[in-house]
């Protein structure tokens, strides 16, 4: 057998071998196509078609971080060395001091839409995560700070067409779009805060709209109150039901170019008293908007009446203020307001996006209660996405 022969048998040899292997390859299946995410634009930025589904999602939040000195801060709180010296009866007294104020938050939110015969389905919710200094007072004049954590359902909205069945902010305070600009608007007291609801609104179409409901209420508490604010008008209504008999709430509004006009009124059953709002937004040009909105309750205060739907002190209250924006970045924001029992505050406020999504939202106020005044200074940090 010659070299030319053993080089031919051989070849020979691993033919037969591919062909047999060959044989038994395995066959690799195509893949399945993939169902990647569908923009829904039809809502806006930032919504999704959920896979399978023809439901628009949109998944957002924010982190904020708020601190606030003098009138926003901690006033009077014991000098813990001093008060455990006191306390052992090492030293006649003990001083007091204040302090900072802060909040740490992070909140989520949730917005599912679709399009059904009966108009558009939504699902809204919005959670909130807490961690804050708060103060616990040992007498009327003194306390202590100590950090607290607590999540809340800031809103929870089911809507169809103009139906809106919903855990979120009174209607007394939204169908007036609540007051101003400012971070610290509530100086004098505009809303009676959150509630369970149902409504429904008809909109015209051409700028008018007009929105019917009945709410639970609840027990007021008022921002400033535990932030050690001065002010804050009288103490707060309890304003849950105590029947079946619910509150009621009647509102409506006209947009155009120029501005906005709008109106609420409010039944409280359970103090059987009627509080309403008027509110005026004009768009004086490009850069400039201004804004006027008044409040009357029946309840007479000197009486000692009261009504869930007039946090603020007294009889009556006016608000007013306005923002101008400088360039796209850069806006100051003004209010004002007074109310019958003499409280006064006035807030000048800026706020800076510095990139899109980050803003810082520095403001400074003046609070007089009938005379006792005092200054507060506040930051705000918030990323949004």
């Amino acid at each position: 057998m010659n070299i030319k022969s053993l080089l031919l048998g051989s070849a020979a040899a691993l033919v037969a071998v591919s062909g047999a292997r060959a044989a038994d390859a395995i066959v690799v299946a195509e893949p399945e196509p993939a169902e990647y995410v569908r923009i829904c634009d039809v809502y806006g930025a930032g919504f999704y078609y959920i896979p399978g589904t023809e439901t628009c999602l949109k998944v957002g939040g924010y982190l904020r971080y708020d601190i606030g000195v003098g009138a926003f801060g901690h006033q009077d709180v014991v000098d813990k060395e001093e008060f455990a010296e006191w306390d052992a009866g090492l030293r006649p007294d003990y001083g007091t001091h204040d302090t900072y104020s802060k909040l740490m938050r992070a909140q989520i939110n949730l917005d599912a839409r679709s399009e059904t015969e009966y108009g558009t389905l939504r699902a809204y919710m919005a959670i909130n995560f807490n961690h804050s200094t708060a103060r616990f007072a040992i007498n009327d004049d003194e306390g202590y700070t100590y950090t607290t954590n607590n999540w809340n359902i800031d809103h929870a909205i089911i809507q169809l067409g103009g139906l809106t069945i919903a855990y979120t902010y009174s209607l007394f305070e939204t169908l007036t779009d609540s007051a101003g600009t400012v971070v610290n608007d509530d100086i004098v007291a505009y809303s009676p805060g959150n509630t369970h609801l149902i409504a429904y609104t008809f909109d015209a179409g051409n700028g008018f709209s007009a929105t019917l409901g009945v709410e639970e209420g609840s027990t007021f508490v008022n921002p400033n109150t535990v932030l050690g604010v001065v002010g804050g008008g009288s103490l707060p209504a309890d304003g849950a039901l105590d029947s079946y008999v619910p509150h009621v709430v009647a509102g409506a509004s006209f947009t155009q170019g120029w501005g906005k006009i709008s109106g609420v009124v409010a039944y409280d059953s359970v103090w059987e008293e009627v509080s309403g709002k008027v509110r005026v937004d004009v768009n004086v040009n490009d850069a400039l908007t201004l804004w006027v909105m008044g409040g009357y309750t029946s309840a007479d205060w000197k009486k000692g009446e009261d009504s869930y739907y007039a946090p603020w002190g007294g009889d009556w209250a006016v608000w007013g203020g306005g923002q101008y924006r400088f360039n796209e970045k850069v806006a100051l924001d003004v209010q004002l307001s007074y109310d019958d029992s003499e409280t006064f505050g006035a807030v000048v406020g800026a706020r800076y996006d510095i990139v899109p999504g980050f803003v810082i939202r520095p403001e400074v106020a003046y609070i007089d209660n009938d005379g006792d005044d005092d200054w507060g200074g506040y930051i705000r940090f918030q990323r949004s996405f």
